[in-house]
């Protein structure tokens, strides 16, 4: 079962695939005819670099001889800046297009991942190829008016002529491309527009509240609980939250006896659901936030180049944690959830629970005798995020299973941690625990301090003010 770390062995398989899938599956294998197509462009991007150290190496001779007056000079420089923007391109077609239309290169981490390549996609290649293009038209076109004397009126003309139509062109691609990506967007985002938007407009339980679908105001809120860490009394094992309350996201309440199971005991998602959307839904996020949502000009005290760079993901490769501190209504479950996004559409498992509904799922598991593979199975997601530790302290079994889960993914996998509270009054959450587990969990973090009047009470009052 796909993605399933909680799957019994015993479990039967779901039925045969109908001809359709195997037809789809066979034809989406055709992708990998086009990988020798890019191995071809790698050996045309060798041929740009022999084109430029052998121009290179005339421009010297010349210049060393004497035989080069400022005219030549400019062209030789204009030829290399040339040679380079072609293999800007070709690069970019090459690493863009083989993530997008035939596999994941796999370089989640790597502290040399192009920025853009967290969330390449084909409109945004197409955009980025037709203003390389521009550029090298450009290029091109300056060329002809620094050598004007030596160039016919035709040529310029017909040179002016297609550079325009370039820029048109990419203009156009651009601005559909803009309302195409806006659609994606809305359709993906579901009901999550009912949550409200803002830093503040953390969700979940506790401070974190979710809207239901019924009532998109910001006013109402009720508390959710995701099936996935839902907990019947007597019962080991979470089931689906009931139905009359909803995450406010596209992230629909899964009737399971598992997060990852049907009650015919196999996987019941959709076979053709694959990729961020399904990482993005398993991931169990009270509501969809994205980082450019967040609004960075709110907090008072708020780290921004922090969070970019925590927005690279550098820190899920090199199994690092991050904690946001601040009190209630600043934006750390935006944060965090924001983040979580990012690492979905990167290619990273992620999972997503409030303290409490981890202290539910962990005693479960330590009930049922089975803590250690839990924590294993966990292991399958390079992230986990802990939302709102500290607004209920914990008994000193509960502080010891926190514990175990910190100690467990220390150097081996990411914790994301929001608190209202610095790391120093840990002891009043988790009592004798803290030192240790706080010791652990600081040694490789991100810490990042938010610090300002609350989002949701500032939207209050300006509603209560009109």
């Amino acid at each position: 079962m796909s993605g399933n770390s909680h799957a019994q062995p015993s479990a039967p398989l779901p039925a045969a695939s109908p001809p359709t899938t195997t037809l789809g599956y066979a034809l989406f294998a055709t992708r990998w005819l086009q990988a020798p197509l890019y191995f071809g462009l790698v050996a045309a991007q060798g041929v740009y670099v022999y084109k430029f150290f052998n121009e290179l190496w005339n421009l010297i001779l010349r210049c060393v001889t004497g035989q080069a007056d400022e005219t030549y000079v400019m062209l030789a420089v204009l030829k290399l800046v040339d040679v380079v923007m072609i293999a800007n391109l070709l690069i970019m077609v090459i690493v863009g297009g083989y993530e997008t239309f035939v596999s994941r290169i796999g370089l989640q981490g790597h502290r040399d991942q192009p920025e853009w390549l967290s969330h390449v996609n084909s409109n945004v290649l197409k955009v980025k190829l037709a203003t390389a293009i521009v550029g090298i038209s450009s290029v091109h076109l300056l060329q002809m008016f620094v050598d004007v004397h030596h160039t016919s009126h035709h040529s310029l003309l017909w040179g002016t002529v297609i550079h325009m139509a370039f820029i048109a062109s990419a203009a156009i691609l651009a601005y559909m491309s803009g309302p195409m990506a806006e659609q994606g967007h809305r359709s993906g985002k579901g009901h999550a527009e009912g949550a409200g938007s803002g830093p503040g407009a953390d969700t979940g339980t506790g401070t974190e509240s979710v809207v239901p679908a019924v009532a998109p105001s910001v006013g109402s809120s009720v508390s959710s609980v995701p099936a996935e860490f839902s907990f019947p009394a007597g019962s080991p094992f979470p089931v689906a939250a009931p139905t009359a309350v909803r995450a406010a996201g596209p992230i629909p309440a899964q009737a399971a006896s598992s997060p990852y199971e049907s009650r015919d005991g196999y996987d019941s998602r959709d076979a053709y659901e694959t990729g961020a959307e399904a990482r993005v839904r398993d991931a169990r996020f009270p509501a969809r936030k994205l980082l450019e949502e967040f609004d960075e000009e709110y907090p008072r005290v708020f780290d921004r180049e922090a969070v970019a760079r925590l927005g690279k993901l550098d820190f899920v490769g090199a199994r690092r944690n991050v904690l946001f501190v601040g009190p209630p209504g600043t934006g750390k479950t935006h944060l965090a959830v924001g983040l979580g996004m990012r690492a979905c559409q990167s290619g990273h498992r992620v999972l997503f629970a409030t303290a409490a509904q981890w202290a539910a799922r962990l005693t479960a598991a330590r009930a049922a005798g089975r803590l250690t593979d839990e924590l294993v199975a966990l292991d399958a997601h390079p992230l986990l995020i802990v939302d709102e530790v500290g607004y209920t302290p914990f008994d000193t079994d509960t502080a010891h299973l926190f514990f175990q889960l910190v100690a467990h993914r220390y150097e081996r996998a990411s914790l994301l941690v929001t608190s209202d509270r610095p790391l120093g009054r840990w002891d009043e959450i988790f009592g004798g625990a803290a030192p240790a587990m706080v010791d652990r969990l600081a040694h490789h973090a991100e810490i990042v301090r938010l610090e300002g009047d609350s989002y949701r009470m500032r939207r209050a009052t300006s509603a209560w003010a009109e």
